[in-house]
């Protein structure tokens, strides 16, 4: 029976929920990440400052809170999103939450290794205090999965020494469920993934790529990446940022407290310019297109290291309990939103894109509706290819050139 609630022992009391395990609690058993972790995570990089002037403006607990009541099971953030963990774990803790949905019912991923655009630190002793302080932040006692941040911009022998010390802190402490690595280049994400399992005789569990899955770029896939991951023994391979880290919508790129941070040249900005006002012309906004291209799509693309959760679990009116599913698995995506209105999109996006995988088990008149829905949204897609011209399948260089690590090693 597969589930989208964790298997895990812990509580909802107050005393589990918020102090760690010691080194002499029983570790509870690990069922295959690929067993538990929903096909759709919120991801909280906009609780930051580059998404938004002001993050602490947000709503974020009724965020948080209409997530979980749209059926959202895993909330994904990190200590280089500013105040995100926080933000988080403040709204996870409220009374409302907690006695509706305790901490067992949902997944919690967070990061280590990147502290700012120009720091990064993979110690050994860094990882310890970063972990520490996501605990506190998160106000809980273990974290399902923990990634290493953004692996281009170090040596990969300092990726191997934070993995090392993330199995570490699994073993003997038990506060990590899980470990993965995270990135933008799909190249080293799977020479990364290669070099863990080959120096140490155990996959990573989990990569996150991000904006490589896109309508404007699909080199997760077209460049034989993600086949290099799974045949690294990766379990799951979450496709985060649909939209490009924003690139994908009618008004442009975020631009937050920070200013305009995103790496996508002018040339390609203007690009996108174009298809979007190809979208315009045709009725439809770029950024549902490229949403509903890029979650549905990765349903399929992304089975081979995806979820076998049901993603109908958590659903309002669906109960807490799923249905077998067999060995059947599904993409895992990633989003983000700052507005109610945003979130309650995506949800309606998604629960289509749902109704019409599972019309395709159904009659013959949900299988044509389906069809026909998915049939429009590509021939969008073939429209915005074709507006993009040689930019289709571009990627940045990260880190760009002159690019230095700032921090010095915590040792």
């Amino acid at each position: 029976m597969a589930s989208t609630t964790p298997a895990h022992p812990a509580t909802s009391t107050s005393t589990s929920e918020t102090q760690p395990l010691t080194s002499n609690s029983p570790k509870p058993p690990r069922p295959p990440l690929s067993s538990i972790l929903p096909p759709l995570i919120f991801g909280t990089a906009t609780f930051n400052h580059q998404y938004n002037t002001d993050p602490f403006a947000l709503d974020t607990t009724g965020l948080v809170t209409s997530a979980l009541h749209h059926g959202i099971r895993a909330f994904d953030t990190s200590p280089y999103y500013g105040p995100a963990e926080q933000l988080l774990g403040d709204a996870l803790a409220t009374p409302s939450i907690r006695s509706a949905h305790p901490r067992s019912s949902y997944c919690l991923l967070t990061k280590v290794g990147r502290i700012a655009s120009r720091e990064f630190d993979y110690s050994p002793a860094w990882i310890r205090q970063s972990i520490a302080r996501s605990l506190q932040r998160l106000q809980t006692s273990y974290l399902d999965l923990v990634y290493c941040h953004d692996i281009e911009f170090v040596p990969s022998a300092e990726v191997l020494e934070a993995v090392r010390e993330l199995r570490r802190i699994r073993d003997e402490e038990g506060t990590i469920r899980y470990i993965g690595i995270s990135g933008y280049p799909v190249d080293v994400l799977a020479a990364a993934a290669e070099m863990v399992v080959k120096e140490t005789g155990e996959p990573v569990d989990a990569v996150q790529s991000f904006a490589n899955y896109t309508l404007q770029n699909q080199r997760l896939v077209d460049t034989g990446g993600l086949k290099r991951m799974v045949d690294a023994g990766v379990q799951i391979v979450t496709n985060a940022s649909p939209l490009g880290m924003g690139l994908l919508r009618r008004e442009g790129v975020p631009v937050g407290a920070m200013g305009d941070f995103h790496p996508a040249p002018r040339e390609l900005r203007e690009a996108i310019w174009r298809a979007s006002r190809y979208c315009d012309g045709e009725g439809e906004k770029i950024e549902v297109v490229a949403l509903r291209w890029a979650l549905e799509n990765w349903i399929e693309a992304g089975a081979v290291a995806g979820t076998k959760a049901d993603p109908a679990s958590g659903l309002p009116g669906k109960g807490e309990e799923s249905k077998d599913i067999g060995d059947r698995k599904i993409g895992v995506s990633v989003i983000g939103v700052s507005k109610a209105h945003e979130l309650d999109d995506t949800m309606r996006v998604w629960r289509s894109i749902l109704d019409g995988v599972e019309g395709e088990e159904g009659g013959d008149e949900a299988r044509e509706l389906s069809r026909k829905r998915r049939q429009i949204v590509e021939n969008f897609a073939e429209g915005v290819r074709e507006r993009l011209g040689d930019w289709f399948g571009y990627a940045w260089d990260s880190p760009g050139k002159g690019w230095i690590n700032e921090r010095k090693r915590d040792d």
